[in-house]
């Protein structure tokens, strides 16, 4: 496994890190759960990415337990605050309130006195994001977190909270997750150019388009079964499912083979390719499925193979 650095921080992070949504603690039971952060740790893997909400707290749980089995001080704890946890009016959002309340739910399920990466998880149009980043000041200063980042805004919030943080000497934000993958470039024009500035590092999401980048769907063809599309979330990858995609899958899947590689860690291997992106999210519900897509950072790709694959996707 190779690192990278977050942004201008000092955080090094592995190319690849493991995430939580919709797997651990969700559709993956608890046992094997824990087993895939084990092993994915024992792989190198030391950024494990959560949000209070996944699963309904179960995420967080997770990562918990396989934490007392693992080193602390070498893991990087991210996860986010946002969503809703309860009912009320301080059951969800960027309020001051709601987030100190949320931390400490977060540090009790993960049962740690710190998180390495507190992130908001999308934007909250309510609340004014002076009142939002005075709390992760408070957060930091009270050393449960100790950087912070956010996930879903746009660049011009991500340079509003910039400046906010400058103005106000608050901590800035070192990382930014937005979606990248073949077939969602928007981060390339939209992000990159503003966290390359701003010494802001990128963890992005979806890297696989849900799978679709693993060669498993064909045109024509009914989506395997058991495969995410029959799962909960698989309606975040219809976006993806469309003729003109599935034709560019499949000549990408070509290449690959030419490669003697999986599509998968083809994909994976592209999206490392930018310099701006930190490390790239991936899920995992087997530890065989874990491996192979591990196996994408030490994936060398020449540049005639990168000139064909932007070829089909540009």
């Amino acid at each position: 496994m190779k690192y990278r650095q977050l942004g201008n921080s000092g955080l090094q992070v592995s190319e690849i890190s493991l995430g939580g949504w919709l797997t651990l603690g969700g559709h993956v039971d608890e046992l094997l759960s824990v087993r895939l952060i084990e092993h994915a740790f024992y792989c190198g893997v030391n950024l494990f990415d959560m949000a209070d909400v996944y699963s309904e707290g179960q995420s967080e749980v997770i990562l918990g337990k396989a934490l007392k089995n693992l080193p602390r001080d070498q893991v990087v704890v991210a996860t986010k605050v946002m969503g809703r946890m309860h009912d009320g009016p301080f059951g969800a959002g960027l309020s001051k309130k709601h987030i100190l309340q949320a931390c400490d739910a977060s540090l009790k399920r993960l049962g740690t006195h710190y998180i390495d990466l507190y992130q908001f998880h999308t934007p909250d149009k309510q609340v004014p994001l002076e009142e939002s980043l005075e709390a992760l000041d408070i957060l930091v200063r009270q050393e449960k977190v100790l950087y912070v980042g956010c996930s879903n805004f746009s660049p011009a919030e991500i340079q509003e909270g910039l400046d906010i943080s400058n103005r106000c000497h608050y901590p800035r934000f070192i990382s930014n997750q937005p979606c990248y993958n073949m077939l969602e470039r928007d981060a390339e024009r939209e992000f990159f150019p503003l966290c390359r500035k701003s010494g802001i590092g990128n963890i992005v999401y979806s890297p696989l388009a849900h799978g679709v980048l693993t060669g498993k769907y064909k045109k024509g063809q009914r989506p395997p079964s058991k495969s995410r599309s029959d799962k909960p979330g698989g309606q975040f990858m219809s976006r993806y499912l469309t003729e003109e995609n599935l034709e560019k899958v499949d000549k990408a899947h070509k290449i690959a083979d030419e490669l003697e590689t999986s599509l998968a860690k083809l994909s994976l291997a592209w999206v490392l390719r930018k310099e701006e992106v930190s490390s790239a999210i991936i899920g995992a519900t087997s530890i065989e499925q874990l491996d192979e897509n591990l196996q994408a950072s030490e994936l060398s790709v020449d540049r005639d193979t990168m000139d064909k694959l932007e070829a089909i996707f540009s």
